[in-house]
């Protein structure tokens, strides 16, 4: 018999209505913080807050760990950026972490103003912990292992006080209301309960955002709580939207072992353990991983081991566990364990899904008027692998960025259709079947043949020999179904090992064929899968490079176009030819040629080299065939552009070649060429260097002219702060007795202005890591090594940009 179709409906007919501006489901630290900041911007708007269960009851509350953000002067936006990029293995979209670790200081002092209290030290200072996959001390963390329930705590209780914010309790989504034109134009939920609005009803609004959490009761073994059903995932695939990498779920490798029968939500022990230094260790007590890996090399390693494995925290002793880590503590107490004297065993356990509903920058979905926030996104911040601790911040960032979006957009109402589908559920008896054999197939450890019949097992769960009423268990057991659906298929496609997916018979990572990643929509038709190419150098934005070809090609082709061309090519001659390096250097910029190839019509290109990929002379970088008119009409623009992006990129290489080994950063400044800074700052990346501040509104940077305009050093300071509390601010010194009162004033990066390297020297000596150092004017690539080598953290080359000389490059006819 042939399984029926995955459902693409829940909803019968709603029996009431309301209306709404904006409706945000799930009351986490993404929906509360998106609703709260839009009523804020929006002070007459009506806020409709559904949440499943009670406002408390989501993933929020159970986070241990804390929230990772860059409060440390040792520490820099560009050192917690790499780390993110390293735990997620080549697929995080840089531009996104970008995002996430340039605003999460500010919106996590946002999170301090709205009443959230995290631990201090004697001084008053926020504590810093760390964490598996961080190299610094970034953690923030309350009640020493209670994070999340203190950011739960303090969200309520601002929302409740809020009088514009309406909350609906026990409200399970069903499915998206859209109107003509598919925009998102409300939902469809069903209240649990009695009174005017129990039973299935319709929430109407001109904008719906998804906050629903995860999907971890998809395996029979999680971190997440029962409401964790991958709700908003599913109503999106019904409603056709586009989800991105699902494959990626996290395993959490420290979760208290309970034994084979224990199933459902089991207790997590924070990685926040391993990071004040706890062991894991074998079943004779040696260690054999290191503890601070990403979470999917620490969570391999331990399902590796053939017995017991063991978290080893007894050297803490007593009063570290009670006050550290007092909910763990009591966890363990509870099961018969002291970690003071006892080693706890641990086993991983389902925690965490990178991927979900893709989004772009400001949270929106592939459908108009839909957004989704925190777990239930795919932002492209956490790749194929979620650092620690980013989640939290992952929320609150983009959070206030979907509530700037609302406001700025500012939807126009519209009524929604009715569609012609009948509603389909899955028996909720297959629900524990469908835990265990994700578990089984496609959890930690998968190969062809465990996905496959995973698949197959979950074909056959769609049939039932009686009619499925609706209720909420076979809603939930529908939204399991549909995401362990899409899982699984997308872990079948993925043929590598990469981050939180494993794949026993293709262990090895694979950037030739898998740097990519997988798009899925569902239609009534069954599932359509995509895969789309990863930026090779990411955060090379599209629509920049589109802008820019856009104005280049106008520039070059006036209202005649290229008349040469016109007069002297045969029209429809065919010709073949190869975009070639004449000079050694870096590559830069074969996307911006791309698009110039392809605005006129050239579609058919082969590259064979990639951006921050070294070329010698005679390297072919890209080969392209089409209309003879249209490559040489081309020609200039796409060359253009390419020799002067690989220019920028290669000298950038030199300079980086100069420093290292040293840990002194490379980076540029904001002398750049009109229209083109965010091109060449790409450049600078590919050439292995860093950005400083794309705009004046990224930092607060106080030079001299400003001390004086501000009447003082520290006015200067307490303007910017009194007008920009959030924003970092950097300071220009150009003597050294300077330093020590910009220090007192707080500044978190200090400029050194045309120091000697002497000078320089006693500017790292005097400073002593509290705050970042940059070192910038008469810089040679002569003296870089000597100015590098007194421990300064960055050299800044203004050159880079400016005046780096163009890489010869050329388009070489080779067949008409």
């Amino acid at each position: 018999m042939t399984a029926p179709a995955i459902p693409m409906k829940l909803a019968p007919a709603p029996g009431w209505t309301v209306e709404a501006d904006v409706v945000v489901v799930g009351s986490g630290v993404a929906g509360l913080t998106v609703a709260l900041r839009y009523a804020e911007l929006e002070p007459e708007a009506k806020v409709l807050v559904v949440t499943k269960d009670v406002l408390s009851s989501g993933s929020t509350r159970w986070a241990q760990g804390g929230i990772a953000a860059v409060l440390d002067p040792a520490d820099s936006p560009t050192d917690h950026l790499e780390d993110t990029l390293v735990a997620g293995v080549g697929l995080c979209d840089v531009r996104a972490v970008r995002t996430l670790v340039t605003e999460g200081p500010g919106a996590l002092r946002n999170l301090i103003a709205r009443g959230a209290r995290f631990d201090t030290d004697e001084r008053g200072e926020l504590q810093l912990t760390r964490e598996g996959g961080h190299h610094r001390d970034r953690i923030v963390h309350a009640g020493g292992d209670a994070t999340g329930a203190e950011v739960q705590r303090a969200l309520i209780e601002a929302v409740l006080a809020h009088g514009t914010i309406e909350v609906v309790e026990h409200a399970l989504v069903l499915d998206l209301l859209k109107d003509a034109q598919g925009r998102a134009r409300g939902v469809t939920l069903h209240v649990m309960g009695e009174g005017a609005r129990d039973g299935v009803g319709a929430v109407r609004a001109r904008a719906v955002v998804l906050a629903t959490g995860g999907m971890g009761q998809v395996y029979a073994s999680t971190t997440n709580p029962v409401v964790s059903t991958g709700d908003g995932v599913a109503l999106a695939l019904r409603a056709g939207a586009v989800v991105r990498d699902l494959e990626f779920v996290q395993f959490h490798p420290t979760v208290l072992w309970l034994g084979e029968e224990s199933k459902g939500q089991q207790p997590l022990i924070s990685e926040a353990v391993r990071g004040e230094g706890a062991y894991l260790v074998d079943a004779e007590g040696n260690r054999f991983t290191d503890e601070l890996a990403p979470r999917d090399v620490v969570a391999k390693a331990i399902m590796r081991q053939p017995g017991q494995v063991y978290l080893d925290g007894r050297h803490f002793g007593l009063d570290k566990w009670k006050s550290r880590f007092p909910t763990i503590y009591a966890i363990c107490q509870e099961h018969g364990i002291d970690p003071a004297f006892d080693l706890v065993p641990v086993m991983p356990a389902a925690h965490y899904a990178s991927g979900g509903v893709r989004t772009d920058l400001r949270g929106r979905t592939s459908i108009e008027g839909l957004y989704a926030c925190g777990e239930v996104a795919c932002t492209g911040v956490h790749g194929a692998n979620r650092l620690a601790s980013n989640s939290l911040l992952e929320g609150l960032v983009f959070a206030e960025r979907i509530a700037a979006d609302l406001h700025e957009a500012r939807h126009a109402p519209g009524e929604p259709v009715t569609d012609d589908l009948a509603p389909s559920l899955i028996d909720p008896r297959a629900r524990s079947r469908i835990q265990a054999h994700m578990s089984r197939g496609a959890g930690v450890l998968r190969s062809r043949k465990t996905v496959a019949e995973t698949g197959a097992a979950l074909r056959d769960a769609r049939w039932t020999p009686v009619a499925v009423q609706p209720c909420v268990e076979s809603w939930e057991t529908t939204n399991l179904l549909t995401v362990a659906t899409v899982l699984v298929a997308a872990a079948h496609a993925r043929l590598e090992t990469r981050g939180s997916h494993w794949r026993e018979d293709f262990p090895d990572r694979d950037d030739e064929n898998w740097l990519g990643h997988l798009d899925i929509t569902l239609t009534r038709e069954g599932l359509h899968m995509t895969y789309t190419p990863h930026d090779e150098i990411e955060g090379l934005d599209p629509d920049v490079v589109e802008e820019v070809v856009t104005r280049a090609l106008a520039e070059d082709l006036q209202e005649a176009g290229d008349v040469t061309s016109l007069a002297t090519i045969p029209e429809g001659q065919q010709a073949v030819a190869d975009v070639v390096a004449r000079a050694g250097g870096v590559v830069a910029g074969l996307a911006a040629a791309e698009a110039v190839f392809r605005r006129l019509g050239v579609t058919t290109i082969d590259k064979r080299a990639k951006d921050g990929e070294r070329v010698k002379a005679g390297d072919v970088l890209m080969t392209v065939s089409g209309s003879t008119r249209s490559l040489l009409t081309a020609e200039r623009t796409a060359l253009n552009l390419l020799t002067h992006l690989s220019g920028i990129a290669t000298l950038t290489a030199r300079w980086v070649e100069a420093v290292e080994g040293t840990g002194t950063r490379v980076r540029d400044s904001r002398k750049t060429l009109p229209g083109l800074r965010a091109l060449e700052k790409y450049a600078v990346r590919a050439g292995g260097g860093v950005n400083h501040r794309m705009s004046l509104s990224d930092a607060a940077l106080i030079k001299d002219n400003h001390v004086v305009a501000a009447g003082g050093v520290a006015e200067a300071f307490r303007k910017v702060r009194d007008m920009y509390p959030g924003l970092p601010i950097e300071v220009e010194v150009d003597r050294i007795d300077q330093i020590e009162p910009v220090l007192a004033e707080g500044a978190e990066e200090i400029l050194l202005d045309n120091f000697t390297v002497e000078e320089v020297a006693e500017a790292v000596r005097l400073v002593g890591g509290r705050a970042r150092l940059e070192s910038s004017g008469g810089l040679t690539l002569e003296s870089a090594r000597d100015v590098a080598d007194t421990g300064v953290d960055y050299v800044a080359v203004g050159a880079l940009t400016h005046s780096a000389p163009a890489l010869d490059i050329a388009l070489d006819l080779r067949g008409i």
